[in-house]
């Protein structure tokens, strides 16, 4: 990401805000309504930012396509974690680790509301690699709903290397795959474990080395005709799962 990024609508500003990022500056639309402006006005000036109103227009030309509810703001890089720190995250928590390791996604849109899963059913962090794959832009900030500022994210060079490391560690990894033999309601004794969900492409789903690398292959039931479930989709019904099984193991 470039050197500064770009924060757009009042609930992931205000997670932002809360979660202590740094913001540099922030940009209201003249006439934007005072109940949503209100509390981030407040806190930024208590945190002792900047804060211009502007017409809206140039807020449509700073993020263009995002929906923005008349707020912006410039805040410091995303700050990525390391693999170890997810892990690190588990272990604090008492927890077996529970990561999810998106094989190039490529919609901001999906990898937003995968953190917003992610953040309701106990996932330690995401894993994503640095090439063709999407970041973390404004859009999946503002699709995650303020979840971006608390799963951390790591994004790593070489997914089969990473996924090689947390095997060692004890990780089971497993894959979604709609060639799988098992569905995922019999993966039942690996997914209460510490384990590592692999989603794959919107397309072309997991690559092959990546697919070749996982312990385990499940696959989403289907009942109907369409082969094809949203990756955000996809990868909340595994999350669920896992938490299901977490829950009735205790």
């Amino acid at each position: 990401m470039e050197d500064q990024e770009w924060i757009a609508g009042k609930h992931s500003l205000m997670e932002a805000l809360r979660a202590g990022r740094t913001i540099n500056k922030i940009w209201i639309a003249e006439g934007a309504q005072k109940h949503l402006t209100q509390p981030i006005i407040a806190e930024a000036k208590a945190q002792g930012i900047v804060v211009q109103f502007v017409d809206k227009r140039k807020l449509d030309t700073m993020v263009p396509g995002v929906q923005h509810q008349g707020v912006v703001a410039q805040a410091a890089p995303y700050a990525y974690a390391e693999v170890e720190d997810l892990l690190a995250k588990a272990a604090e928590q008492g927890e077996a680790p529970f990561l999810l390791i998106l094989d190039e996604l490529e919609d901001p849109h999906n990898l937003g509301s995968i953190l917003r899963t992610a953040e309701c059913t106990g996932v330690h962090g995401v894993i994503i690699p640095k090439r063709r794959s999407v970041a973390v832009t404004a859009t999946v900030s503002r699709t995650s709903a303020g979840a971006v500022e608390y799963v951390p994210v790591a994004r790593v060079t070489n997914l089969v290397q990473t996924m090689e490391q947390l095997k060692e560690a004890g990780v089971w990894i497993v894959g979604t795959d709609v060639e799988a033999k098992e569905d995922i309601y019999r993966g039942g004794k690996i997914l209460g474990g510490p384990v590592a969900i692999v989603i794959g492409n919107e397309n072309k789903g997991m690559g092959r080395l990546v697919r070749e690398t996982c312990d385990v292959l499940l696959k989403l039931p289907m009942n109907g005709r369409l082969n094809s479930l949203n990756a955000s989709v996809a990868a909340g019904v595994m999350m669920y799962e896992v938490m299901r099984i977490r829950r009735a193991e205790g």
